[in-house]
């Protein structure tokens, strides 16, 4: 992963399951920072596309944080009520050809404006577990990063801490 994206610019970003099968596409998203470790991304009103060829268009203004050390990645929407995050548990992301890329690890945490937050569908990541063959070292992976990443909810920490969505937000704002 030598290049990284020009802030300003424009990426696709792709999300895979362990079989190496697509399973969603984010059409245009605006880089905020690109690093080596550090992806912050937003979008809005962005075409999304599903592995059975369906789409739809986001609601709100999101922001996206991806890591390179963290198996997991955090969308921040902005609503009326307050900011909503949606934590899906994954590969940490790569950069290739104008997309940043990663796998989806099924389990999801949403957390609300409040910070409090539910652990989701535990039962479909058992089920693909178990047909896809997620090696052992994976799973315990996985966990120990939900982990990780309730601490950080907790702790308001990273992109979960009051200025985060506020101020890349703004920054978003100076390129539309």
């Amino acid at each position: 992963m030598g290049i990284v994206p020009a802030e300003g610019g424009k990426i696709q970003i792709h999300s895979y399951k362990h079989n190496g099968h697509i399973h969603r596409i984010w059409e245009e998203t605006t880089v905020l920072k690109g690093t080596q470790n550090l992806m912050i991304a937003a979008n809005d009103r962005t075409m999304v596309t599903e592995s059975d060829g369906r789409t739809w268009i986001t609601r709100e203004p999101a922001i996206c944080y991806f890591h390179s050390k963290y198996w997991f990645n955090v969308i921040g929407m902005l609503r009326e009520d307050g900011v909503y995050y949606y934590c899906n548990i994954s590969s940490p992301f790569t950069y290739d050809s104008g997309a940043l890329k990663y796998i989806d690890y099924d389990l999801d945490i949403k957390v609300f404006p409040d910070m409090t937050f539910n652990l989701l569908d535990e039962d479909e990541y058992e089920r693909h577990r178990k047909e896809m063959n997620y090696p052992d070292a994976i799973d315990s992976i996985l966990k120990m990063n939900v982990d990780y990443l309730i601490y950080m909810i907790r702790q308001r920490k990273g992109p979960f801490s009051a200025e985060f969505i506020d101020s890349w937000y703004e920054r978003f704002l100076t390129y539309r």
